[in-house]
């Protein structure tokens, strides 16, 4: 029986725990079975219909489903009124500038383009055998309705699903898959259908990321970021700041740069969604969701948000501390009612509402991580602040008692979580970026498997809500760029939470299915007693090049736990900022680098029963040999090579390798956190960053 510190999300797509996937050595599903279920066997395969493939979503859905779908022999087909195209034609450069020439005609030789007029599908339809059908035609209802009722009565049994941004499932009569921008490349799907479809299933087995949602108006997505925008809306009508500087205001709070991004995606039709989600919304659940004149006013025009560059400057000015607070609540207070009403109607589970809001809408930290960071009395003093200069909105949902319970599991672990059968454990992370919340949710599983008396464990992703690790986040930063104790608190907590992997437990084994690790995230997985991986994982330490100093041991713990003969491919590593291959790194970095199965098989042998020649890694407790360590340093550097960046890199290896081990910690937070409020950073990346992010 496997125990879970909070449900997993993979268990309502039919798939199980990620424990299941060690247990047996591969996933529950596979993409040739949900290929063969939905399409047909081999030789017999029908096809995918994308209805609008003229459109921004039609033509971008059609290039990444294409892209995937091609190897197992389904074909594509884009219909859509004659003329248009240039959708089409625009992805399909971008599929060649990603796939390169070959494997891009392939794909594109593979899309049968078909025309209609609305009313009849063309004759050759019918000898592709469409199987599945993904319309993506204009937000009509009745128009949506007419269009599958064409298809059910010409191919009885065909599975269809929308990707309306708005309508639920029970008013169009069909499962709903609404995916999000850019939609060549972002791989979410909010989901609506029954336990028993495939198509959620299909989506996950072709590397996409089903998420499934209540089916209610506008789902998740659209309430959040269509509901941010409604904010800044009537925060321009009640401040007049003009949108360009809302959009700095509301990046710096949370992340998104929501008028920016209608511009970007076309504001003609994006603002036309916008508002279509929003009306509708108005009309189930009142003002909190009216549109503002001003977004019908752009709405009629299809102008865009911003002005030419040139004439920003002339309309600013600054805000004091009463005006920048309200604002605050403007923006915050029906963020948060709205949320409240997403909680009260279980549209999601939390780490996945969670999730949608970053992978999505580009929230920095997503809204329930937000709310959980200021506490049940901060949220609800908020809303009433806000209701109070909005009095109106009192009279829409708002549901205070869903904050009653932040400390419960489910609202603990956002993005990890923790499963055990009584023997082995497996902590998944379900995140790209290490930060500070990550950093106590681990700490939190590590302390529930501990209290199981779970000795054996593995550390993965959850194999649904991050698909790679790009390392911290270097925002968590900004603060150490001014405050060196800053970044030497942040160094020795982070480095203190990994060095529990292998202090803490018998045995941890460290595994990497996705597409890539790197930086705080390698660092943490090379504390395991050993690392397993995909063998086209690409692992890498890209601090170089930011530029900083890694501060989770990176310094010297690769160095205590890997033989002497693969210090320059780390120092190479460390110096050069350039990744490897999983399958090239076996030793240096990986102990065994494989097919996926294969991988799933030897860490779960690695956790349990330990495999002959594979020792696990521990690290020295001595000084390191400085002649030894000099020489692959001296390599890595070239000899000649005296930048700054990398000769205070070696200096930081040096000095945290030639102290012991009980010394380390403290010899490699104090390096580190001293570049990051030197000259050199803030000139960097991370120092642009910042400015890009704080300055208003």
């Amino acid at each position: 029986m496997t125990e879970t510190l909070r449900p997993s999300t993979l268990a309502p797509l039919g798939l199980g725990t990620v424990l299941d996937f060690f247990r047996t050595g591969r996933p529950t599903v596979s993409a040739a079975d949900l290929v063969t279920e939905v399409f047909g066997p081999p030789g017999e395969r029908g096809c995918m219909v994308i209805s609008g493939a003229n459109g921004i979503v039609g033509a971008g859905k059609l290039m990444q489903f294409g892209a995937r779908l091609e190897p197992w022999g389904v074909p594509l087909v884009a219909l859509d009124f004659p003329g248009g195209g240039a959708a089409q034609a625009s992805q399909a450069r971008e599929l060649t500038a990603a796939l390169g020439v070959e494997r891009a005609n392939r794909v594109l030789s593979n899309i049968i383009r078909l025309t209609y007029d609305g009313h009849r599908l063309p004759p050759l339809l019918a000898s592709l055998k469409p199987r599945f059908l993904l319309e993506a035609i204009p937000e009509d209802l009745a128009l949506k309705r007419a269009h599958y009722r064409l298809f059910r009565e010409a191919f009885p049994g065909i599975a269809i699903r929308s990707v309306t941004s708005g309508f639920p499932g029970a008013e169009l009569g069909v499962g709903i898959a609404h995916p999000s921008f850019p939609h060549a490349v972002n791989k979410v799907f909010e989901c609506v259908e029954t336990a028993d479809a495939p198509i959620a299933r299909l989506l996950w087995a072709l590397g996409l990321v089903p998420i499934p949602v209540a089916d209610r108006w506008s789902f998740v997505l659209d309430v959040l970021f269509c509901g941010l925008t409604l904010a800044g809306t009537a925060s321009h009508e009640a401040s007049n700041l003009p949108y360009w500087k809302l959009d700095k205001l509301i990046r710096r709070w949370l992340g998104p740069n929501p008028f920016r991004a209608h511009d970007a995606i076309g504001s003609r039709g994006a603002t036309f969604l916008t508002w279509s989600c929003l009306d509708h919304l108005a009309q189930v659940y009142g003002p909190l969701f009216q549109p503002t004149a001003a977004l019908v006013r752009r709405k009629d025009e299809g102008s865009n948000w911003y002005p030419p560059d040139h004439f920003r400057p002339l309309v600013d000015w600054p805000l004091d501390a009463a005006a920048e607070e309200a604002l605050e609540t403007r923006l915050l207070g029906p963020l948060i009612q709205m949320t409240s009403l997403l909680l009260h109607e279980r549209r999601a589970s939390l780490a996945g509402l969670n999730r949608i809001g970053e992978l999505c809408a580009q929230f920095r930290r997503g809204i329930l991580a937000l709310i959980r960071a200021q506490g049940r009395e901060g949220v609800i003093a908020r809303v009433e602040a806000w209701q109070r200069l909005a009095p109106a909105m009192a009279q829409s949902p708002w549901h205070p008692e869903v904050f009653d319970r932040l400390d419960s599991p489910e609202w603990a672990q956002l993005y990890v979580n923790a499963e055990h059968d009584g023997r082995l454990g497996v902590i998944t992370l379900g995140c790209e970026q290490y930060h500070w919340e990550v950093d106590a949710e681990l700490n939190r599983a590590l302390d529930w498997l501990l209290a199981a008396g779970i000795e054996r464990v593995i550390l993965s992703g959850d194999f649904h809500l991050s698909a790679q690790w790009v390392g911290a986040d270097i925002a968590e930063f900004f603060p150490a760029l001014d405050d060196q104790a800053q970044g030497e608190a942040l160094c020795r907590a982070w480095a203190g939470t990994a060095r529990r992997l292998n202090q803490d437990f018998r045995v941890a084994v460290g595994f990497i299915g996705g597409k890539r690790c790197l930086g705080g995230m390698l660092e943490l997985m090379l504390h395991c007693h050993h690392l397993v991986a995909v063998a086209d994982a690409e692992l890498g330490m890209p601090e170089v090049g930011l530029p900083v100093i890694p501060g989770m041991d990176g310094c010297h713990w690769p160095f205590r736990t890997r033989g002497r003969e693969h210090w320059p491919a780390l120092s190479r590593l460390l110096l050069t900022g350039q990744p490897v291959r999983a399958s090239e790194a076996v030793g240096s970095l990986v102990d065994y680098a494989a097919s996926l199965e294969e991988a799933l098989a030897m860490a779960a042998r690695l956790a349990l029963e330990g495999v002959p020649g594979l020792a696990p890694r521990v690290p020295v407790a001595e000084p390191l040999s400085a002649g030894e360590l000099a020489v692959a340093l001296g390599g890595a550097l070239g000899g000649e090579d005296e930048e700054a960046v990398r000769r205070a890199l070696a200096e930081a290896i040096r000095a945290a390798c030639g102290v012991s081990l009980a010394e380390s910690l403290e010899v490699q937070s104090r390096h580190s956190a001293a570049f990051l409020a030197g000259a050199a950073c803030r000139r960097g990346r991370i120092g642009a960053e910042r400015q890009r992010v704080m300055a208003v």
